[in-house]
């Protein structure tokens, strides 16, 4: 699942996380991408000593069997993570599939855990570029999810989703445990905090937002990327 940061993601891996039948992995990049890039992240000295910090190793293992051997394994990717040599074609056996969320709210949710927020950050022309690739390897768009449309009707848009990538929904995606994950990032305790005190998905923020002029401007410059994807939406009926 490609993602931008602040987009229910980590959300999603608890929903994935659910089911008996799946495992998840947590940014399994994320190690990379900071050891390749040097971006000063929250605990970026942790998260390099804590991970596997080669880009084809990584790319190896999560193209190998299932943890515990389980029959799915849902993949928490974030695009802007994807500075290094590998693209969505090296992970091979995967369905790709894609979250989306209109960029004036991730940049408002991003800069509540880092002050500062451009372009790069937020991943969507990567994403965009990523969808592309697949679409014209497959000759079709792969399923795209928005956070606004799951956030609405979980259920029936889950229900969607699980079809599109040809698995059995299963009603344990609507709650899971409050608490830290066994298979969340050393980086949980910085940018884990709301979904740690969850059990299941939060009704929308339809809060107005205040956004000042310079990240308005990184909300702007991402809308037409999202757009694309956004148009090939799964939309519970």
């Amino acid at each position: 699942m490609w993602s931008g940061p602040r987009n229910i993601s980590t959300a999603m891996m608890r929903s994935f996380s659910s089911r008996a039948d799946c495992a998840v992995s947590d940014e399994p990049f994320y190690g990379c991408f900071l050891a390749h890039s040097g971006e000063p992240h929250p605990m970026a000295a942790e998260v390099i000593a804590d991970m596997d910090c080669n880009w084809s190793s990584v790319a190896a293992q999560l193209s190998g069997p299932a943890p515990g051997g389980a029959p799915l394994w849902y993949q928490k990717q974030m695009t802007h993570h994807m500075v290094g040599p590998i693209q969505p074609d090296d992970l091979t056996n995967c369905r790709h599939a894609f979250l989306v969320r209109e960029p004036a709210y991730m940049v408002a949710s991003y800069r509540v855990k880092r002050e500062s927020v451009n372009v790069e950050d937020l991943g969507y022309a990567t994403q965009r570029a990523f969808f592309d690739r697949i679409a014209d390897r497959t000759g079709h768009a792969p399923p795209v999810v928005d956070s606004a449309d799951i956030l609405k009707n979980p259920a029936k848009t889950l229900a969607l989703l699980c079809d599109a990538l040809n698995i059995a929904w299963d009603p344990a995606m609507l709650s899971w445990p409050a608490g830290i994950h066994p298979d969340d990032g050393i980086w949980a305790s910085h940018w884990y905090d709301a979904v740690a005190g969850s059990t299941g998905f939060q009704k929308p923020d339809i809060r107005p937002l205040n956004l000042d002029d310079e990240a308005r401007a990184v909300a702007d410059a991402c809308m037409a990327d999202y757009e694309h994807l956004a148009q090939h939406r799964i939309v519970a009926p």
